[in-house]
């Protein structure tokens, strides 16, 4: 039986190997670029793939519409330019040759990066991802359409700044979002006006998720960095990128919307730290806003604020900056560049010459030292026998490291911790860190310890598992009780039931039956409607990425039938 297909542009019904629409007359040949996924392309039987509306170096963002619920939505096919040949006429994707193994590992970090948003979405602040599909030997994203107008565009009309306490309720949302990120091991790395979008609340939502390759330089993929947004760590594959990237993001995107104009970019800022305060550009800044985002825009991880819950405290409150401060550790100042080769080089010829001369000296006059000392003993009675040397030896002590956060891997193939240090490990079930994550440490950093004690830690299993139900045939209620039973939770959507189906009841679920799934996982669940309901759709709302198509009018979003 060929799949059901709806015309991407009207939603109703086309024949399996129709080239156009009946009903409206768009014909589907050569909408997209060659490389592409064609029009009218069916992914695993429930998604129509629509015309494309942004790539970048990492996949390709389509429209799409969902077969059987006939609401619209956004797919993102992983499609790294830098390491793809060419698709097949069946559109199998091929790697590179000599590149396959990296298309691989980052395709395999494509997928698992947007099975985990799923697991934790739909959330506030967060644009929901609904289904990741595997076909082609690749992997499809399967996102909603949240509407709304990107930030960018929302600034750019709207003259002068806007009011701290205005931008705090405007993005507490995508705080929230990030935050939740966070929770489960997921940094974004992509967080700017472009991938924010304002909805008609006047709240904003966040967008645009990507794999740590497109966000970072150097890594193999054609990267996407945003000029004024993206933090120091990001511009570099040597450096360690954590949730402070993250947060640095935010605080640039507080301090565009306060100030009229980003942040100076990272890359200047470390040559020359010009980035002036964000009081400087705007005396309407409050003292303690400005000091809170010269905190959170510290070129130094390490030095700037840890975290999104943190910044936007301190954001909000004026005592909790002050005692923030107080506890904060010194900004070290930005190094100059470094010197030619040339004169480089005359400096380490310079510095290995008088190494040489204080060298020589050294130890002329510890020969010279020597000869007295011995000339003297041999001279002088030994009247006084010596005092036998103290037997007590001063054990070396150092202070812990911080390995809350850490993957246990990095501690297990450091030298310097386990040569300093035994560690006894035992691991426990966590909804918030992924396998592997140290979330627990006894003594806790900064303790004074010898060398060769012993240091606890507790490594996260992950999250808990349970297996998926059949829920075909349930009623809603019934479904969402046997979900919740599980520790699992109902996203519920009516589909058009054209009499197959009793109304009320389930058709279809997000994940197969006795499938293993993390506890806390949202499942999206299919009811079958009244076949007397007329189950409307909503015009096609604007995207959910970048693009340089003139925005649509934002349209209202998909309405859910009772998520529980």
């Amino acid at each position: 039986m060929e799949p059901k297909r709806l015309c991407p542009y009207c939603l109703q019904p086309i024949p399996p190997a129709a080239q156009s629409c009946p009903h409206c007359g768009k014909v589907f040949a050569d909408r997209n670029p060659g490389g592409t996924l064609p029009v009218g392309t069916v992914l695993a039987g429930r998604y129509t793939v629509g015309e494309m509306r942004s790539i970048d170096g990492e996949g390709v963002l389509y429209r799409g519409v969902e077969n059987l619920g006939g609401f619209r939505v956004t797919i993102k096919e992983y499609l790294p330019v830098t390491l793809s040949a060419e698709r097949t006429a069946e559109n199998t994707l091929c790697p590179k040759t000599g590149s396959e193994v990296l298309f691989k590992t980052t395709r395999m970090d494509f997928e698992d990066l947007y099975r985990a948003i799923q697991r934790i979405t739909p959330a506030n602040g967060l644009e929901a991802v609904l289904d990741v599909v595997e076909a082609n030997n690749t992997v499809y994203a399967v996102m909603e359409n949240p509407g709304g107008i990107l930030l960018s565009q929302w600034l750019e009309d709207r003259p002068g700044p806007l009011r701290p306490e205005e931008t705090s309720a405007m993005l507490q949302p995508v705080f929230e979002g990030v935050a939740a990120m966070h929770k489960i091991g997921l940094v974004h790395r992509g967080i700017c006006p472009e991938n924010i979008r304002v909805m008609g609340d006047g709240r904003c939502r966040l967008a645009g998720y990507a794999t740590v390759g497109l966000r970072t330089a150097g890594s193999g993929l054609h990267e996407q960095l945003y000029e004024g947004y993206s933090a120091p760590e990001q511009y570099s594959t040597a450096e360690f990128e954590g949730r402070y990237t993250d947060e640095y993001s935010l605080a640039a995107v507080f301090y565009r919307m306060v100030c009229g104009q980003a942040p100076v970019p990272a890359a200047q800022r470390m040559v020359a730290d010009s980035n002036p305060r964000a009081k400087t550009v705007n005396s309407a800044v409050p003292g303690y806003v400005s000091q809170v985002l010269q905190l959170g825009l510290r070129l130094k991880p390490m030095e700037r604020i840890q975290t999104v819950p943190q910044l936007y405290q301190a954001l909000s409150s004026k005592e909790y900056t002050t005692e923030l401060t107080r506890t904060m550790k010194p900004e070290t100042p930005v190094r100059t560049a470094a010197p030619e080769p040339e004169h480089r080089e005359h400096l380490l010829s310079l510095k290995a010459l008088l190494a040489g001369i204080l060298i020589l000296l050294s130890i002329l006059i510890l020969l010279t030292l020597w000869g007295m000392m011995s000339h003297k003993n041999d001279s002088a009675p030994s009247a006084v026998e010596p005092e036998p040397a103290s037997s007590e030896v001063l054990e070396p002590q150092n202070l812990v490291p911080d390995f809350l956060g850490m993957d246990y891997a990095q501690v297990q193939n450091n030298r310097e911790y386990t040569g300093m240090y035994l560690f006894y490990v035992t691991e426990e079930y966590s909804d918030t860190a992924p396998a592997g994550q140290i979330i627990q440490q006894d003594p806790a950093a900064d303790t004074v310890l010898k060398a060769g004690e012993t240091i606890r830690l507790v490594v996260s299993k992950g999250p808990e598992t349970v297996e998926m139900p059949n829920l075909i045939g349930f009623t809603q209620d019934g479904a969402v009780k046997e979900l919740e039973a599980r520790g699992l939770v109902a996203s519920c959507f009516m589909v058009v039931n054209d009499g197959s189906y009793a109304a009320g009841c389930v058709v279809r679920a997000s994940e197969e039956p006795g499938t293993k799934v993390a506890v806390g996982t949202v499942i999206t669940v299919y009811i079958a409607a009244d076949p007397s309901v007329q189950i409307t759709t909503p015009e096609e709302p604007a995207a959910t990425e970048p693009t340089t198509e003139p925005e649509a009018p934002a349209a209202e979003g998909e309405t859910e039938a009772g998520s529980q």
